[in-house]
């Protein structure tokens, strides 16, 4: 077992490096307070779109899709709260002709009407939706059938449609794959104005490099066309992008393109599959990357953001894919709690990837998991006294799926009390809440005997002192 990495105090986080002492117990590219990712747990494919002071993020549920979606919503751009949709779902968007893989790939627009439109796709088809709310309830536009069926264009793959809403209000949908991860096809087609079909004939409009995921971007008059070349579970995935003179083109890629790749001197696996959003005067990219450490045989992505700059010359700068992320998504709450770089100790870890330790340091790219075989796992948080404590949030690594536990509290750690108790009825959500104000030196996270170890792993553990 690795040794825990020492306590560190807020305000270190504030220098450029990391001392030579916890910079020693951290894993590469493993820093504490690293904005990016900027969820707890695997997102791919992710959209974003803002509404009335509030942003939300739409993602693929990882590995490899699910039932349904993942959404967040944040009013900050760094703290994030899991929110369930009912539509999109597996079960609501199956045609004859849907397959068999789950729900992927979404990506959310405000229409010209003021309502929100969502394409995404379900069985290897596209099917679009409409709301009043980035929440919804979201309808599909179409009843029971798929706005693009899955043999639309034989020998391409219909997926990652991507929604673009031009100056003049009109809406494009871009969207296609290939298939056994080669001859990755672009189309795009122009919506009619109640969303129901296309206003006219899909034309194939796809640049050098191409293969999935093409996310229209409008600048200085151009329209880039950005989108993912490579393979998603290999280190080869990349962004690129190419120019046109109008939403069809044709879009001629820069010689500075690809603009996003993998790093593996920093732990930077395959980012892409991206989407490009504004906030205070500035570009910003939000893109998937792997999990750390990667594991081409667990597909884990993780949602990041990064500054993007696309000049008045018809070019996007390249990025630089960071850990830190940029100012707008710093400082989540864990940095300023009571938790942040407590003594943690545990029942056992699976990995050296899992130090306990690592619930406390408020970077979603590091967590701790028991050991898989483990029965009746703890996890033990030393605060160094005795504290007025106000609430508790947890972020495990499934936001979706059920979680059985029982909180305690102790000033001794001989004698425990129990604040809460998710045994019966089982947790679900990010972040689980606990509001029983107490006053403790020492909580632990227990699981029952019939919980497998193999179940049991979490990103953060953040205790808030009382008010």
């Amino acid at each position: 077992m690795m040794p825990m990495f020492p306590r560190f105090a807020a305000a270190a986080l504030l220098l450029a490096t990391l001392s030579p002492a916890l910079a020693a117990e951290l894993l590469p590219g493993q820093e504490p307070a690293a904005a990016n990712p900027i969820l707890p747990g695997y997102y791919g494919d992710p959209s974003v779109v803002s509404f009335e002071g509030k942003h939300y993020v739409y993602a693929t549920l990882d590995p490899w899709g699910d039932q349904t979606l993942g959404c967040w919503e944040s009013g900050d751009w760094k703290n994030w709260s899991y929110r369930v949709l009912a539509w999109p779902t597996k079960a609501a968007c199956t045609s004859p002709e849907s397959g068999r893989n789950g729900v992927w790939a979404p990506s959310v627009v405000r229409a010209p009407d003021g309502r929100f439109l969502m394409a995404v796709s379900v069985g290897n088809e596209v099917w679009l939706g409409v709301a009043d709310h980035p929440l919804g309830p979201w309808r599909n536009v179409l009843g029971d059938k798929p706005f693009i069926s899955r043999n639309f264009r034989p020998g391409f793959h219909m997926i990652d449609a991507e929604l673009f809403v031009d100056d003049d209000q009109s809406v494009y949908v871009y969207w296609g794959s290939g298939l056994a991860w080669k001859n990755g096809h672009c189309f795009v087609a122009r919506l009619n104005a109640d969303f129901t079909g296309f206003a006219d004939e899909p034309r194939d409009v796809t640049p050098t490099h191409y293969f999935e995921g093409p996310l229209m971007v409008k600048r200085h008059g151009k329209y880039f066309l950005t989108y993912s070349n490579g393979i998603t579970v290999k280190d080869t995935y990349q962004v690129h992008y190419a120019v046109g003179d109008n939403p069809y083109g044709p879009f001629t890629e820069p010689d500075n393109s690809p603009i996003l790749v993998t790093d593996k001197s920093r732990n930077v696996i395959s980012p892409g599959h991206h989407t490009v959003f504004q906030e205070g005067g500035k570009d910003y990219i939000l893109y998937h990357r792997h999990s750390i450490p990667f594991d081409p045989k667990f597909i884990s992505r993780q949602a990041c953001v990064d500054e993007l700059s696309i000049t008045a010359d018809g070019r996007i700068a390249k990025v630089t894919p960071t850990h830190q992320g940029p100012a707008l998504v710093q400082g989540k709450a864990e940095t300023k709690a009571l938790s942040f770089g407590a003594t943690v100790t545990a029942s056992s870890q699976a990995t050296e990837h899992n130090l306990p330790a690592f619930v406390v340091d408020a970077n979603y790219a590091t967590r701790w998991a028991a050991a898989p075989a483990e029965k009746g796992a703890w996890l033990q948080m030393d605060l160094g006294s005795v504290k007025a404590i106000g609430s508790q949030a947890l972020r495990f690594e499934y936001a979706w799926k059920p979680y059985r536990f029982t909180v305690q509290t102790s000033d001794d750690a001989k004698t425990w009390r129990t604040v809460a108790d998710f045994t019966k009825t089982p947790a679900v959500g990010s972040p689980i809440e606990v509001k029983d104000a107490v006053n403790a030196r020492y909580l632990r996270l227990v699981f029952p005997e019939d919980v497998a170890g193999s179940a049991i792993s979490l990103f953060e553990w953040s205790v808030e002192a009382a008010r």
